[in-house]
């Protein structure tokens, strides 16, 4: 290469740098720094009123007596055992029925994304009338079947009846994921396989289901990631007159221990521990996905 062109190459990359420092150093602040803050804020005790005081890891260590925290923590790992496998298996069922030549598949694809774009506020009042006790669509369907109207976002199946709203608010986005793994497959294996002699459910465990992991394993990352940071439904559907929740999160609870009772650093580190329980996961997300890959 010449002197000249040695020249421009490393003028352009003064350039390029140039460009991306302004939104490398919005992305550190924004991002890294908000980080460090929120943990650095979890080794304080703060009201928001008075100074931080210095406490150490005294937050941490209060939290396996803390019952409200485990409460959370319980509810939220029942709702992402639950909510998890259902978005992924009901998401990629729709998908594969969609990926079909069936009539009017455009209309159900933008009738099933439609939740992802509504307004959670809208879609949560609209899914409290349903479950209202009284005069609730749920109850008069159940007492016209002759069953008896039950509380739902009161009683023990209240954590179900939030799980029901949030499976139907995340298939859409799943959906689209799993439409678009499932273009990318070529059709020849599908026709290869049929002269074969494969029915269409072998086909679907021996070629469906081993080439689309990768987008299954996408899905399952974000539904765990959203799992353990629900909260806009339960907020709304679930929300007591005293600031409570029927069925509080681990979010919820946050929300709660920060601007209810004003206890920032107890709240803050509860986040941080949501977050290292999310990036444990994922990194086991992360290893199973290599460990099928090679096989």
């Amino acid at each position: 290469m010449s002197h000249d062109g040695i020249r421009a190459r490393g003028t352009e990359r003064i350039w390029v740098a140039l460009l991306l420092t302004p939104t490398m150093l919005g992305l550190a602040l924004g991002a890294l720094g908000s980080m460090a803050a929120t943990i650095g804020l979890s080794l304080f005790a703060w009201d928001l009123l008075t100074p931080p005081r210095w406490v150490g890891l005294a937050n941490y260590l209060a939290l396996p007596e803390n019952r409200n925290f485990m409460r959370a923590l319980g509810n939220t790992s029942l709702f992402s055992a639950i909510y998890v496998p259902a978005t992924v298996l009901i998401s990629l069922g729709i998908a594969v029925l969609l990926n079909r030549g069936i009539y009017g598949k455009s209309l159900f694809r933008l009738i099933y994304f439609l939740p992802v774009i509504t307004s959670p506020t809208a879609v949560g009042l609209v899914w409290t009338w349903i479950y209202s006790k009284d005069r609730g669509v749920l109850n008069a369907i159940v007492s016209f079947l002759g069953g008896t109207p039950q509380h739902w976002l009161g009683s023990e199946l209240a954590l179900y009846s939030v799980v029901v709203v949030n499976v139907w608010g995340a298939i859409g986005q799943g959906m689209i994921i799993f439409l678009a793994g499932l273009q990318a497959i070529p059709r020849d294996l599908y026709e290869a396989a049929s002269i074969e002699g494969a029915t269409p459910f072998r086909q679907f465990i021996e070629i469906t289901v081993p080439l689309l992991l990768p987008s299954i394993f996408f899905q399952t990352v974000l539904s765990t990631i959203y799992a353990f940071q629900a909260f806009d439904y339960v907020y709304i559907l679930t929300q007591t007159g005293n600031g409570n929740s029927s069925v509080p999160t681990l979010v919820f609870n946050i929300y709660r221990e920060g601007f209810n009772f004003f206890r920032m650093g107890n709240a803050t580190a509860q986040a941080v521990v949501l977050a290292a329980i999310v990036m444990a996961l994922t990194l086991v997300y992360s290893q199973l996905q290599k460990r099928w890959g090679q096989q």
